[in-house]
């Protein structure tokens, strides 16, 4: 739960987000009844068959229950978020003009947008075992787009979610592991205008001075006029995503070819529709909630997860789950070697 000092306890009115987002959320692709109903049995029976191709790459969560996943609109994906965001920032409905209903708003905002993006999350907030949640007429709006067979993309989807669901029921310190994290990112600290205002010229300055282990963009340039304790919960946080994203996608490319038919056309229809360029605004709004940072995080993360397994097989990369200490650092992503050396000696 967020402290006395967390500068996100209070600051959002989550009913009102939830609320918000569901006024502006654009609906989903046109189907019939029967094709909705299809899609929702299809992702529910694949949510359950991908978890035993999973498990066997893995080698994690062996003898741990299969929960059912939670097939939802768009509307239902932004009360879950809403829901997943409170529980992960410890904080309650706010009040006040000028602090929980803009904040409320803008947040109701962005999820509205994100909602027509997400495909599937696994929520580690919500329930005993967390929730795999699975977004229905997002995955028939990606299916058409990319013109692939429904059947095998929609356990493609599957294979990559279920593979969050399995990193985190295997590894219960994970959920503490970030709250804990996002506690601090949004700790308030007791520093000069002199000081952050010193960081921030000195960031401006070196900005072209960028070196592979150091994010970019404006999450680079939030990172460096962070004080330190913020600067190191937003490093845990990145290199966490980034392992996330990319033992996932590389658990998707060792399961996908038995149980996949066309897992090479869809992968490759799908990298090539996370490289297309949007239009300006778009782009925008992507950088501002950090998607196309997302998009690195896969790349530089399977790269990782790929040459670690292939150097110690995957029994050895496991043990990267074993708690805090024996995950990557961030000068270690770009360099597994670096990990091996001072995780497995």
């Amino acid at each position: 739960m967020a402290t006395e000092g967390s500068a996100f306890s209070g600051a959002v009115d989550w009913d009102l987000a939830a609320r918000t987002g569901v006024k502006l959320v654009r609906s989903g692709p046109a189907t019939s009844r029967y094709t909705a109903e299809t899609v929702v049995a299809e992702l529910s029976e694949a949510s359950m068959r991908a978890e035993v191709p999973v498990r066997e790459v893995t080698g994690l969560a062996d003898g741990l229950p299969v929960p059912t996943a939670q097939i939802l609109d768009r509307s239902g994906w932004i009360h879950a978020a809403a829901h997943s965001m409170e529980q992960l920032t410890g904080g309650g409905a706010a009040t006040g003009l000028l602090t929980g209903k803009p904040a409320g708003i803008q947040v109701g905002a962005m999820l509205a947008y994100l909602s027509s993006a997400i495909l599937g999350q696994y929520d580690p907030f919500t329930g005993d075992n967390g929730t795999l949640l699975l977004v229905a007429p997002n995955v028939v709006a990606v299916e058409r787009a990319l013109r692939v067979r429904p059947s095998d993309f929609r356990l493609w989807v599957c294979l990559h979610e279920v593979t969050h669901r399995v990193q985190f029921s295997s590894s219960p310190w994970l959920t503490g592991y970030m709250q804990e994290s996002v506690e601090t990112l949004g700790s308030s600290v007791d520093e000069s205008v002199s000081d952050l205002a010193g960081r921030l010229s000195s960031a401006l300055r070196d900005r072209g001075r960028s070196e592979s282990d150091v994010p970019g963009g404006l999450v680079g340039l939030m990172r460096a006029t962070q004080a330190e304790p913020q600067r190191e919960a937003l490093d845990r946080l990145l290199v966490l995503g980034t392992l996330l994203e990319g033992h996932a996608d590389h658990v998707m490319d060792a399961v996908g070819p038995t149980v996949v038919p066309s897992v090479t056309t869809i992968r490759a229809a799908f990298d090539s529709r996370r490289r297309r360029k949007s239009n300006p605004v778009h782009r925008l709004i992507r950088a501002l909630l950090g998607m196309d940072a997302k998009m690195a995080q896969y790349v530089r993360g399977k790269a990782f997860v790929d040459a670690v397994v292939e150097r110690v097989g995957m029994d050895g990369f496991n043990t990267i789950w074993t708690g805090p200490d024996t995950l990557p650092r961030l000068a270690e992503i770009d360099r597994p070697e670096a990990w091996v050396s001072r995780v497995l000696g």
